[in-house]
Protein backbone atom coordinates (compact mmCIF):
# COMPACT_ATOMS: atom_id res chain seq x y z
CA UNK A 1 0.00 0.00 0.00
CA UNK A 2 1.50 3.34 -1.23
CA UNK A 3 2.35 5.63 2.43
CA UNK A 4 1.52 9.76 1.78
CA UNK A 5 3.74 12.46 3.48
CA UNK A 6 0.86 15.18 4.50
CA UNK A 7 0.62 18.34 6.31
CA UNK A 8 -2.64 19.34 7.74
CA UNK A 9 -4.34 21.72 10.24
CA UNK A 10 -6.36 20.52 13.62
CA UNK A 11 -9.76 22.02 14.69
CA UNK A 12 -7.99 24.26 17.43
CA UNK A 13 -5.79 25.25 14.37
CA UNK A 14 -2.30 23.09 15.08
CA UNK A 15 0.15 22.10 12.22
CA UNK A 16 0.23 18.31 11.70
CA UNK A 17 2.98 16.71 10.03
CA UNK A 18 3.35 12.98 9.60
CA UNK A 19 2.73 9.97 7.44
CA UNK A 20 -0.42 7.57 6.52
CA UNK A 21 -1.02 4.47 4.52
CA UNK A 22 -3.75 4.47 1.68
CA UNK A 23 -4.18 3.04 -2.02
CA UNK A 24 -5.18 6.62 -3.38
CA UNK A 25 -4.33 9.92 -2.47
CA UNK A 26 -8.28 10.63 -2.44
CA UNK A 27 -8.29 7.64 0.38
CA UNK A 28 -5.61 9.67 2.04
CA UNK A 29 -7.71 13.28 2.15
CA UNK A 30 -10.42 11.04 2.97
CA UNK A 31 -9.01 9.41 6.14
CA UNK A 32 -7.33 12.66 7.38
CA UNK A 33 -10.66 14.13 6.16
CA UNK A 34 -12.56 11.85 8.95
CA UNK A 35 -10.37 12.68 11.59
CA UNK A 36 -11.34 16.05 11.22
CA UNK A 37 -7.71 17.42 9.51
CA UNK A 38 -8.03 19.99 6.68
CA UNK A 39 -5.09 18.68 4.42
CA UNK A 40 -2.56 21.86 3.40
CA UNK A 41 -0.01 19.83 1.53
CA UNK A 42 0.22 15.69 0.21
CA UNK A 43 2.58 13.50 -1.85
CA UNK A 44 3.53 10.17 -2.38
CA UNK A 45 6.35 8.28 -0.79
CA UNK A 46 6.60 5.38 -2.67
CA UNK A 47 7.72 1.46 -2.19
CA UNK A 48 10.89 1.28 -0.23
CA UNK A 49 13.85 0.27 -2.39
CA UNK A 50 14.69 -3.56 -2.05
CA UNK A 51 18.38 -4.65 -2.68
CA UNK A 52 19.25 -1.09 -3.39
CA UNK A 53 16.78 -0.18 -6.23
CA UNK A 54 15.40 3.07 -7.00
CA UNK A 55 12.50 4.09 -4.53
CA UNK A 56 11.12 7.20 -5.24
CA UNK A 57 12.45 9.91 -2.62
CA UNK A 58 13.74 7.33 -0.67
CA UNK A 59 16.37 4.93 -1.87
CA UNK A 60 18.09 2.82 1.00
CA UNK A 61 21.49 1.85 0.06
CA UNK A 62 23.27 2.05 2.91
CA UNK A 63 22.49 0.09 6.08
CA UNK A 64 20.64 1.88 9.10
CA UNK A 65 22.90 2.12 12.27
CA UNK A 66 23.36 -0.74 13.54
CA UNK A 67 22.55 0.39 17.87
CA UNK A 68 19.43 1.41 16.32
CA UNK A 69 18.26 -1.24 14.88
CA UNK A 70 19.25 -3.50 18.26
CA UNK A 71 16.77 -0.93 20.59
CA UNK A 72 13.63 -1.43 17.56
CA UNK A 73 14.49 -5.12 17.64
CA UNK A 74 14.69 -5.30 21.67
CA UNK A 75 10.99 -3.20 21.57
CA UNK A 76 9.91 -5.82 19.22
CA UNK A 77 10.55 -8.43 21.65
CA UNK A 78 9.24 -7.00 24.20
CA UNK A 79 5.64 -6.23 22.70
CA UNK A 80 5.69 -9.91 21.25
CA UNK A 81 6.80 -11.45 24.81
CA UNK A 82 4.12 -9.31 26.37
CA UNK A 83 1.42 -10.97 23.90
CA UNK A 84 0.52 -8.06 21.39
CA UNK A 85 0.04 -9.71 18.02
CA UNK A 86 2.25 -9.52 15.45
CA UNK A 87 0.81 -6.94 13.47
CA UNK A 88 -0.14 -4.85 16.33
CA UNK A 89 3.47 -4.71 17.66
CA UNK A 90 4.78 -3.62 13.68
CA UNK A 91 2.11 -0.70 14.37
CA UNK A 92 3.37 0.38 17.28
CA UNK A 93 6.90 0.43 16.26
CA UNK A 94 5.57 2.66 13.16
CA UNK A 95 4.13 4.93 15.34
CA UNK A 96 7.51 6.18 17.47
CA UNK A 97 9.97 5.12 14.86
CA UNK A 98 11.48 8.73 14.65
CA UNK A 99 14.09 7.84 11.56
CA UNK A 100 12.15 8.31 8.73
CA UNK A 101 14.26 5.74 6.47
CA UNK A 102 13.03 3.18 9.27
CA UNK A 103 9.92 4.13 9.55
CA UNK A 104 8.85 3.66 5.64
CA UNK A 105 10.21 0.01 6.07
CA UNK A 106 8.29 -1.05 9.25
CA UNK A 107 5.36 0.49 7.49
CA UNK A 108 5.59 -1.60 4.73
CA UNK A 109 6.39 -4.79 6.59
CA UNK A 110 3.24 -4.06 8.52
CA UNK A 111 0.98 -4.12 5.27
CA UNK A 112 2.51 -7.11 4.10
CA UNK A 113 2.07 -9.17 7.44
CA UNK A 114 -0.91 -7.91 7.57
CA UNK A 115 -1.25 -8.98 3.88
CA UNK A 116 -0.60 -12.35 4.80
CA UNK A 117 3.00 -12.74 4.55
CA UNK A 118 5.60 -13.70 7.21
CA UNK A 119 7.62 -11.72 8.83
CA UNK A 120 10.63 -13.42 7.45
CA UNK A 121 9.31 -13.04 3.94
CA UNK A 122 8.80 -9.32 4.58
CA UNK A 123 12.27 -8.80 5.84
CA UNK A 124 13.77 -10.61 2.75
CA UNK A 125 12.47 -7.54 0.86
CA UNK A 126 14.82 -5.27 2.62
CA UNK A 127 18.28 -6.52 2.10
CA UNK A 128 19.83 -3.33 2.43
CA UNK A 129 18.31 -3.05 6.49
CA UNK A 130 18.00 -6.93 7.31
CA UNK A 131 20.77 -9.36 6.71
CA UNK A 132 20.84 -13.25 5.93
CA UNK A 133 21.59 -13.83 9.46
CA UNK A 134 18.61 -11.50 10.50
CA UNK A 135 16.28 -12.75 8.34
CA UNK A 136 16.88 -16.57 8.69
CA UNK A 137 16.79 -16.43 12.54
CA UNK A 138 13.48 -14.92 12.27
CA UNK A 139 12.53 -17.63 9.85
CA UNK A 140 13.32 -19.71 12.62
CA UNK A 141 11.78 -18.19 15.44
CA UNK A 142 9.06 -18.32 13.51
CA UNK A 143 8.85 -21.80 12.74
CA UNK A 144 9.53 -23.08 16.40
CA UNK A 145 7.35 -20.28 17.98
CA UNK A 146 9.88 -18.42 19.92
CA UNK A 147 10.04 -15.61 18.19
CA UNK A 148 10.07 -12.97 21.00
CA UNK A 149 13.36 -14.78 22.58
CA UNK A 150 14.99 -15.11 19.10
CA UNK A 151 14.45 -11.07 18.20
CA UNK A 152 16.05 -10.70 21.94
CA UNK A 153 18.97 -12.91 21.15
CA UNK A 154 19.35 -10.80 17.78
CA UNK A 155 18.88 -7.43 19.98
CA UNK A 156 22.18 -8.92 22.24
CA UNK A 157 23.75 -9.42 19.60
CA UNK A 158 23.51 -6.52 17.50
CA UNK A 159 24.57 -4.16 20.44
CA UNK A 160 27.69 -6.73 20.46
CA UNK A 161 28.66 -5.84 17.32
CA UNK A 162 27.94 -2.23 17.55
CA UNK A 163 30.47 -2.13 20.73
CA UNK A 164 33.05 -4.35 19.18
CA UNK A 165 32.99 -1.75 16.42
CA UNK A 166 33.26 0.95 18.09
CA UNK A 167 36.44 -0.39 20.24
CA UNK A 168 37.91 -1.01 16.69
CA UNK A 169 36.95 2.16 14.97
CA UNK A 170 38.49 3.94 18.38
CA UNK A 171 41.48 2.25 18.27
CA UNK A 172 42.20 2.84 14.52
CA UNK A 173 40.27 6.26 13.86
CA UNK A 174 42.03 8.51 16.75
CA UNK A 175 45.73 7.84 15.01
CA UNK A 176 44.31 8.44 11.81
CA UNK A 177 43.03 11.73 12.53
CA UNK A 178 46.41 12.54 13.53
CA UNK A 179 48.50 11.19 11.36
CA UNK A 180 46.27 13.34 8.61
CA UNK A 181 46.72 16.75 10.72
CA UNK A 182 50.07 16.58 10.83
CA UNK A 183 50.77 15.45 7.39
CA UNK A 184 48.25 18.21 6.61
CA UNK A 185 50.44 20.76 8.41
CA UNK A 186 53.54 19.50 7.31
CA UNK A 187 52.21 19.84 4.04
CA UNK A 188 51.11 23.67 4.51
CA UNK A 189 54.43 24.69 6.26
CA UNK A 190 56.59 23.02 3.32
CA UNK A 191 54.56 24.61 0.76
CA UNK A 192 53.53 28.09 1.67
CA UNK A 193 55.53 28.90 5.02
CA UNK A 194 59.02 27.46 4.27
CA UNK A 195 59.47 28.78 1.08
CA UNK A 196 58.89 32.51 2.20
CA UNK A 197 61.47 32.19 5.17
CA UNK A 198 64.49 29.74 2.87
CA UNK A 199 63.74 33.05 -0.41
CA UNK A 200 64.88 35.26 2.08
CA UNK A 201 67.85 33.64 3.37
CA UNK A 202 69.29 32.60 -0.26
CA UNK A 203 68.85 36.26 -0.76
CA UNK A 204 71.73 36.79 1.69
CA UNK A 205 74.00 35.37 -0.28
CA UNK A 206 75.86 33.43 2.75
CA UNK A 207 76.73 29.49 3.00
CA UNK A 208 73.92 27.59 4.34
CA UNK A 209 74.16 24.85 6.51
CA UNK A 210 72.98 21.58 5.25
CA UNK A 211 69.99 21.02 6.99
CA UNK A 212 68.31 24.78 5.58
CA UNK A 213 69.12 23.16 2.11
CA UNK A 214 67.93 19.98 2.26
CA UNK A 215 64.67 21.55 3.86
CA UNK A 216 65.13 24.23 0.60
CA UNK A 217 64.99 21.13 -1.87
CA UNK A 218 62.30 19.44 0.16
CA UNK A 219 60.10 22.52 -0.13
CA UNK A 220 60.66 22.92 -4.09
CA UNK A 221 59.28 19.83 -4.84
CA UNK A 222 56.60 20.22 -2.78
CA UNK A 223 55.85 23.55 -4.68
CA UNK A 224 56.31 21.70 -7.86
CA UNK A 225 55.14 18.30 -7.84
CA UNK A 226 52.31 19.06 -4.50
CA UNK A 227 49.08 18.79 -7.17
CA UNK A 228 50.39 15.75 -9.47
CA UNK A 229 51.15 14.43 -6.03
CA UNK A 230 47.78 14.67 -4.55
CA UNK A 231 46.17 13.14 -8.18
CA UNK A 232 48.24 10.57 -8.27
CA UNK A 233 47.76 9.74 -4.48
CA UNK A 234 43.61 9.73 -5.38
CA UNK A 235 44.31 7.81 -8.67
CA UNK A 236 46.61 4.88 -6.41
CA UNK A 237 43.14 4.93 -4.25
CA UNK A 238 40.70 4.96 -6.84
CA UNK A 239 42.41 1.97 -8.66
CA UNK A 240 43.36 0.50 -5.89
CA UNK A 241 39.24 -0.04 -4.63
CA UNK A 242 38.38 -0.74 -7.54
CA UNK A 243 41.15 -4.07 -7.57
CA UNK A 244 39.47 -4.58 -3.98
CA UNK A 245 36.23 -5.11 -5.58
CA UNK A 246 36.98 -7.89 -7.48
CA UNK A 247 36.81 -11.48 -5.96
CA UNK A 248 40.65 -12.00 -5.98
CA UNK A 249 41.52 -8.26 -4.88
CA UNK A 250 39.54 -8.43 -1.99
CA UNK A 251 40.77 -11.63 -1.02
CA UNK A 252 44.44 -10.45 -1.51
CA UNK A 253 43.36 -7.27 0.39
CA UNK A 254 41.75 -9.15 3.57
CA UNK A 255 44.66 -11.71 3.58
CA UNK A 256 47.40 -8.87 3.72
CA UNK A 257 45.27 -7.29 6.16
CA UNK A 258 45.71 -10.04 8.75
CA UNK A 259 49.20 -10.65 8.03
CA UNK A 260 50.06 -7.04 9.07
CA UNK A 261 51.91 -6.50 12.11
CA UNK A 262 49.74 -5.03 15.18
CA UNK A 263 46.44 -4.71 13.39
CA UNK A 264 46.53 -7.90 11.87
CA UNK A 265 46.00 -10.05 15.07
CA UNK A 266 43.19 -7.42 16.14
CA UNK A 267 40.84 -8.01 12.76
CA UNK A 268 41.59 -11.97 12.94
CA UNK A 269 40.22 -11.30 16.49
CA UNK A 270 37.05 -9.61 15.42
CA UNK A 271 36.15 -11.91 13.09
CA UNK A 272 36.99 -15.10 15.15
CA UNK A 273 34.66 -13.34 18.09
CA UNK A 274 31.87 -12.31 14.76
CA UNK A 275 31.81 -15.68 13.72
CA UNK A 276 31.43 -17.36 17.12
CA UNK A 277 28.85 -15.35 18.29
CA UNK A 278 27.26 -15.95 15.20
CA UNK A 279 27.60 -19.37 14.82
CA UNK A 280 26.18 -20.02 18.21
CA UNK A 281 23.11 -18.01 17.95
CA UNK A 282 22.24 -19.46 14.96
CA UNK A 283 22.63 -22.97 16.68
CA UNK A 284 20.70 -21.92 19.23
CA UNK A 285 17.52 -20.86 16.96
CA UNK A 286 17.27 -24.40 15.74
CA UNK A 287 19.49 -23.66 12.34
CA UNK A 288 21.25 -26.73 10.98
CA UNK A 289 25.04 -26.50 11.47
CA UNK A 290 25.56 -26.65 7.58
CA UNK A 291 22.71 -23.48 7.25
CA UNK A 292 24.41 -22.13 9.80
CA UNK A 293 27.97 -21.78 8.53
CA UNK A 294 26.54 -20.60 5.64
CA UNK A 295 25.23 -17.76 7.01
CA UNK A 296 28.21 -17.04 8.77
CA UNK A 297 30.32 -17.29 6.18
CA UNK A 298 28.47 -13.82 4.78
CA UNK A 299 28.90 -11.95 8.26
CA UNK A 300 32.59 -12.40 9.10
CA UNK A 301 33.88 -9.31 6.81
CA UNK A 302 36.95 -11.10 5.33
CA UNK A 303 36.92 -13.05 2.61
CA UNK A 304 39.87 -15.16 3.98
CA UNK A 305 37.63 -16.04 6.63
CA UNK A 306 34.75 -16.30 4.53
CA UNK A 307 36.81 -18.83 1.78
CA UNK A 308 38.26 -20.55 5.04
CA UNK A 309 34.70 -21.27 6.56
CA UNK A 310 33.13 -22.18 3.02
CA UNK A 311 35.52 -24.92 2.71
CA UNK A 312 34.38 -26.79 6.43
CA UNK A 313 31.18 -26.44 5.05
CA UNK A 314 32.39 -28.29 2.32
CA UNK A 315 34.41 -30.74 4.59
CA UNK A 316 30.58 -31.20 6.65
CA UNK A 317 28.73 -32.11 3.37
CA UNK A 318 31.11 -34.59 2.93
CA UNK A 319 30.61 -36.17 6.31
CA UNK A 320 33.45 -34.16 8.31
CA UNK A 321 32.49 -32.54 11.44
CA UNK A 322 33.48 -28.72 12.16
CA UNK A 323 36.59 -28.65 14.20
CA UNK A 324 38.67 -31.52 12.05
CA UNK A 325 38.58 -28.85 8.96
CA UNK A 326 38.93 -25.59 11.05
CA UNK A 327 42.22 -27.33 12.66
CA UNK A 328 43.79 -28.14 9.62
CA UNK A 329 43.23 -23.88 8.50
CA UNK A 330 45.59 -21.74 9.15
CA UNK A 331 42.93 -18.83 9.70
CA UNK A 332 41.54 -20.63 12.92
CA UNK A 333 44.21 -20.54 15.95
CA UNK A 334 44.16 -24.64 17.07
CA UNK A 335 42.61 -23.37 20.50
CA UNK A 336 39.61 -22.71 19.16
CA UNK A 337 39.43 -25.88 16.93
CA UNK A 338 40.08 -27.90 20.08
CA UNK A 339 37.63 -26.01 21.89
CA UNK A 340 34.73 -26.87 19.21
CA UNK A 341 35.50 -30.25 19.07
CA UNK A 342 35.48 -30.50 22.73
CA UNK A 343 31.90 -28.35 22.40
CA UNK A 344 30.90 -31.09 19.74
CA UNK A 345 31.64 -34.54 21.43
CA UNK A 346 29.73 -33.03 24.52
CA UNK A 347 27.09 -32.08 22.79
CA UNK A 348 27.34 -28.22 24.34
CA UNK A 349 28.94 -26.61 21.30
CA UNK A 350 26.79 -23.29 22.03
CA UNK A 351 27.89 -22.92 25.12
CA UNK A 352 32.09 -23.20 24.00
CA UNK A 353 31.45 -21.01 21.07
CA UNK A 354 29.85 -18.33 23.33
CA UNK A 355 33.02 -18.89 25.90
CA UNK A 356 35.26 -18.45 22.84
CA UNK A 357 33.79 -15.59 22.09
CA UNK A 358 33.53 -14.14 25.50
CA UNK A 359 37.37 -14.62 25.33
CA UNK A 360 38.18 -12.81 22.19
CA UNK A 361 36.06 -10.00 23.13
CA UNK A 362 38.58 -9.26 25.95
CA UNK A 363 41.51 -10.16 23.79
CA UNK A 364 40.34 -7.34 21.93
CA UNK A 365 39.69 -4.97 24.14
CA UNK A 366 43.23 -5.28 25.57
CA UNK A 367 44.51 -5.47 22.22
CA UNK A 368 43.12 -1.90 21.30
CA UNK A 369 44.41 -0.41 24.79
CA UNK A 370 48.15 -1.37 23.45
CA UNK A 371 47.25 -0.44 19.84
CA UNK A 372 46.52 3.03 21.19
CA UNK A 373 49.09 3.15 23.81
CA UNK A 374 52.18 2.05 21.32
CA UNK A 375 50.62 4.33 18.16
CA UNK A 376 49.76 7.66 19.95
CA UNK A 377 54.04 8.37 21.54
CA UNK A 378 55.14 7.11 17.85
CA UNK A 379 53.21 9.32 15.97
CA UNK A 380 53.91 12.41 18.17
CA UNK A 381 57.46 11.68 18.20
CA UNK A 382 57.39 11.03 14.50
CA UNK A 383 55.95 14.62 14.06
CA UNK A 384 58.47 15.84 16.75
CA UNK A 385 61.37 15.40 14.88
CA UNK A 386 59.65 16.48 11.48
CA UNK A 387 58.50 19.96 13.18
CA UNK A 388 61.79 19.80 15.17
CA UNK A 389 63.78 19.44 11.52
CA UNK A 390 61.67 22.27 10.11
CA UNK A 391 62.70 24.58 12.92
CA UNK A 392 66.12 23.85 13.33
CA UNK A 393 66.41 24.13 9.17
CA UNK A 394 64.65 27.73 9.68
CA UNK A 395 66.56 28.94 13.15
CA UNK A 396 70.53 27.54 12.40
CA UNK A 397 70.86 29.94 9.74
CA UNK A 398 69.50 33.15 11.35
CA UNK A 399 71.09 32.07 14.41
CA UNK A 400 75.00 32.54 12.15
CA UNK A 401 73.86 35.46 10.32
CA UNK A 402 73.44 37.06 13.45
CA UNK A 403 76.65 36.11 14.80
CA UNK A 404 78.34 37.34 11.65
Amino acid sequence: MPIYEYQAIDTRGRNKKSRIDADTARDARDKLRNKKLRVTFMRRIDAVAKGGGKAGRFQLQRRVNIRDLAILTRQFSTLLASGVHLSEALNVLVEQIEDRRMEVVFRDLREKVVSGAGLADALSQHPAIFSDLYVNMVRAGEASGNLDDVLLSLSNYLQKQASLRGKLAAALTYPAIMIIVGIGAVAFLMSFVVPRITEMLVKKGNVLPWATTTLISISDVFKTYWLPGMLGFLGVIIVSRMLIATEKGRLAYDTSLLKMPVIGPLLQRSAISRFTVTLSILLKSGLPALDSLNIVGKVVNNSLMTKTIEQIADRIVEGADISTPMKKSKVFPPMVGYMIAVGEQSGELEGVLDRISETYEEEIELSVQKLTAMVEPIIIVFLAVVVGFIIMAVLLPLLKFNNL
